[in-house]
């Protein structure tokens, strides 16, 4: 399967132009992302015949503070999912500790932990899988 670089780029009025690296005179451009890539594969399919089956590789270019921007959410959002991931991680030991341990019911740890007993349910079920 041919795969075809695509740049995206902002341009003033608010539109994205799409350009597809190594082949000179196919563009389009759309008033988002999604419309500018359904947009492109079809104006790359009057250039090329494989152009259904390609794999198109997104480049988005952005400015440099648009850029930084983003990153600092990714930053963020990997952080915030590190920190999810151990908040599960004591809510499982909570739970199994104070249903096995001290042989309450789902309902009283749930309540305690400031979860519904579904949840503790969910929760003991992903336990037992690991």
């Amino acid at each position: 399967m041919r795969s075809y670089t695509i740049n995206y780029k902002r341009i003033e009025d608010g539109w994205w132009l799409a350009t597809v690296e190594g082949v000179r005179g196919c563009l389009t451009q759309g008033r988002t992302l999604n419309q500018t890539r359904e947009r492109i594969r079809e104006a790359l399919s009057l250039f090329v015949e494989d152009a259904d089956t390609a794999q198109l590789i997104d480049n988005i270019q952005l400015s440099a503070k648009a850029q930084r921007a983003l990153n600092q959410f990714e930053t963020a959002r990997k952080r915030a999912n590190e920190e999810a991931a151990k908040l599960q991680n004591s809510a499982a030991k909570a739970a199994s500790f104070l249903i096995e341990n001290m042989h309450m019911s789902m309902r009283d740890a749930g309540e305690l932990l400031g979860l519904s007993h579904q949840r503790v349910h969910q929760i003991l079920q992903g336990l037992n899988r690991d």
